[in-house]
């Protein structure tokens, strides 16, 4: 039977109760769908026991950002995580996770220096601390996460590293509808034409991917390529579209190792985003 919890002590109680068996945590914000679920999935093979999180968190959320309009529906989410076997649910209020404000600050270097840490600023300083917080609360042997958003993927892998969690990250490859569009809340504010076209950021990613395993190293050529096929297929406007190298988030010029191409689309009433790892020599990889 799933358990839930709304304090930090009922939670490590509850945790306590299952000592000995290790620990799968899925951090969310809430406003569940098959994406999270499939992160519960790969929690199940990792761990004894699955742990969600669920907590929308103001550190993270800029100025100009509608914290208060963020979707909440704990009692649904409740229902999806019961349906998929999740074992533990942590629910916190805001006053829980900060009865006052932080003191201390997580300041980040260069992987916050790019991409959504340029038009979000603060917003993976948000991240970290939270998520350092939910590790330490619920101190899981795994922790899932989606490959979706690669940038915070891999800024927590370097976070474990740099401040010795002992906690394995598991990334889960991106949720996709069958025409290869990744799957997000945002796309139900696409219109029936915009929805049709967005598959083809996934097809100009594909595009990208297999102009680089063909020997393409001129990292320009490439994303000129993508943006003129995006342009072509689509009537959203190219947000950003870069080129770093994996695993350390450096710009790159010339393409002589394994990168990830990461692309945001701005549509009419929404701003998808993507991601593709390419390695480089592996013809059978279609990592995504």
């Amino acid at each position: 039977m799933m358990k839930t919890a709304d304090t930090i002590k009922e939670v490590r109680n509850i945790l306590d109760g299952h000592r000995g068996k290790s620990v799968a945590l899925v951090p969310t914000m809430g406003a569940l769908h098959e994406g999270h679920m499939a992160l519960v999935e790969a929690a199940r093979k990792k761990g004894d026991i699955v742990a969600v999180s669920i907590f929308v968190n103001p550190l993270q959320f800029g100025p100009d950002e509608d914290l208060d309009s963020y979707p909440r529906n704990l009692e649904r989410d409740l229902e999806i995580c019961r349906a998929h076997g999740v074992d533990v649910v942590f629910h916190p209020s805001e006053a829980e996770m900060y009865p006052k404000m932080p003191e201390l600050e997580l300041h980040l270097r260069t992987m916050a220096s790019i991409l959504d840490g340029v038009r979000r600023p603060g917003h993976f300083e948000g991240v970290v601390t939270v998520v350092n917080k939910l590790f330490n609360i619920i101190r899981p042997d795994f922790a899932v996460f989606g490959e979706k958003d690669r940038q915070q993927l891999m800024i927590i892998r370097r976070m474990v590293e740099d401040f010795n969690h002992d906690i394995e990250i598991v990334g889960v490859p991106t949720e996709r509808e069958a025409d290869g569009l990744a799957k997000s809340s945002r796309n139900v504010n696409l219109s029936d034409t915009e929805r049709a076209e967005a598959p083809e950021i996934n097809r100009a990613l594909e595009m990208g991917r297999d102009m680089i395993r063909e020997g393409v190293s001129d990292a320009g050529e490439v994303k000129e390529r993508i943006e003129a096929h995006v342009e072509d297929h689509a009537s959203g406007m190219i947000d950003d579209l870069q080129i770093f190298t994996h695993p350390d988030l450096n710009p790159v010029q010339n393409i002589d190792g394994d990168v990830i191409i990461f692309i945001a689309v701005k549509f009419e009433r929404t701003r998808l985003i993507d991601n593709m790892m390419v390695i480089k020599n592996d013809q059978d990889n279609d990592e995504r």
